[in-house]
């Protein structure tokens, strides 16, 4: 019993409460306290994650080209916007499949938690409740090694030919998708950070080209930083060379070994860009970065795309077009890359393919457009979900005429910039601009949504 004498203010009171409620909950399994009475995570369970977590990452990487290893720390502010209570994250790393993962120590708040990894999904326990608006801050600390093969899907983690490439490598808030498919699909859903900044220490002084802005430079330590993306990439090349210019507010920085590729990739770079933003409005950053690899897919990152070496230059033109299309589309407006690949690439390859005059008919028989990629041959993955969806959008635009239509478009990125978009929002906003019954048109095309 405590005396008068030793009562304890509001402040003390509601110290000692949360001391009790926090020695209540140790012990759990999967749990941990609080470091300290600054920290928001409360004792409890909530089997609750979201995309709607605000993530600052702040990563210190050590790239030792010698060995084709890296060694990271990370660490994440996350601040609880979905508007309930979550207890865990979903960290999206294809080093969890192609990149032999070690995660060394995580922790919340400067408390110990054990992440469990299942498929590509790192599911990372809080230690408790973070409700809603309230932050926390995690650190995670892993290495991981280079592939050696461009085969499969090992190109998006590999060092070959002098070429180290990383793709979607930073775990990252995201949901559980299956890894493995039997096409190229994208087995992706990514939320957008504010913030990134990344310091990258390498064994060799190297040029790298990642997704976002080079800030610092000191020895052989170089300094990025980024503003609302989904990821950060980055490729680094001994052999590289920049060569750079500017497009409307846009910088553009092409790396490659040879001069001559390095000034085909910034000409049809340019040419799309000044196409694209006609259509589409202002391209979403500052800096958009253009990057030769070793082999693999051409592919898209917010703020820069990647070209494989052994592309022919008569593709160029639809293949710089189409990633850079991306920018915009799971760019600047995600979407659930797995589940629904044609809200982000049919209207990518349907741009590139506009601006470019490449349209064309299909090579597979007609299909419906809103299934998973794990749903498509490996064949007609391709002709199904890129050229019959851009036919669909094709024929969209010649019943509500190109004005409506673009503007359409620019209506649904305006709506969910850095956001998560769909499918069925797409159609939506095409919709409200057609003059026929768009669903009744589509519903054959669309079973599952319209």
């Amino acid at each position: 019993m405590l005396r008068r004498s030793s009562r304890l203010h509001r402040p003390a009171l509601l110290a000692l409460v949360a001391t009790i409620l926090a020695g209540l909950g140790a012990g759990a399994p999967g749990t941990a306290t609080p470091a300290s009475a600054a920290s928001a995570i409360l004792p409890g369970s909530a089997d609750r994650t979201s995309l709607d977590v605000e993530a600052r990452y702040d990563v210190r990487m050590t790239l030792r080209l010698a060995t084709g290893t890296i060694s990271v720390v990370e660490a994440i502010t996350i601040t609880n916007r979905s508007g309930g209570p979550i207890d865990r994250l979903e960290l999206n790393s294809v080093l969890a499949r192609i990149g032999s993962l070690r995660i060394t120590s995580a922790a919340v708040d400067g408390v110990a938690v054990r992440p469990t990894i299942s498929d590509q999904t790192i599911r990372l326990p809080l230690g408790g409740i973070l409700p809603p608006d309230a932050s926390a801050t995690v650190r995670l600390s892993f290495g991981a090694r280079f592939g050696a093969r461009l085969d499969a899907s090992r190109w998006l983690f590999t060092s070959y030919g002098g070429t180290w490439a990383a793709y979607r490598w930073l775990p990252w808030i995201s949901r559980a998708r299956r890894f493995d498919r039997v096409n190229h699909g994208d087995p992706f859903i990514t939320a957008s950070s504010p913030f990134v900044r990344l310091a990258v220490t390498t064994d060799r002084v190297v040029p790298i080209a990642t997704s976002g802005r080079r800030v610092a430079v000191t020895g052989r330590t170089q300094v990025f930083e980024a503003t609302d993306v989904r990821d950060l990439t980055f490729v680094a090349d001994l052999g590289f060379r920049a060569l750079a210019s500017t497009v409307g507010a846009t910088r553009v920085l092409v790396y490659a070994r040879s001069a001559g590729r390095r000034a085909a990739l910034l000409r049809e770079a340019g040419r799309a860009l000044v196409r694209l933003e006609r259509l589409l409005g202002p391209y979403p950053w500052r800096v958009l970065t253009v990057a030769e690899t070793a082999g693999g897919y051409a592919v898209e990152s917010p703020g820069a795309i990647w070209i494989p070496r052994g592309a022919a230059s008569t593709r160029l033109p639809w293949l710089v077009s189409h990633e850079i299309a991306h920018q915009w589309f799971y760019g600047l407006v995600g979407s659930d890359q797995a589940n629904q690949p044609f809200a982000d690439e049919a209207p990518a390859d349907y741009l590139a393919r506009y601006v470019t005059g490449s349209l064309r008919a299909s090579r597979c028989a007609r299909d419906e457009l809103d299934r998973s990629i794990y749903a498509y041959t490996t064949s007609c993955y391709f002709e199904i979900i890129y050229v019959q969806g851009s036919q669909v959008l094709e024929a969209i635009r010649r019943r509500t005429g190109s004005s409506a239509f673009f503007g359409a478009l620019r209506t649904y990125l305006a709506e969910h910039r850095n956001g998560i978009g769909s499918t069925r929002q797409l159609l939506a906003a095409f919709d409200a601009v057609d003059p026929t019954d768009l669903a009744a048109r589509l519903r054959s095309r669309f079973p599952r949504i319209l």
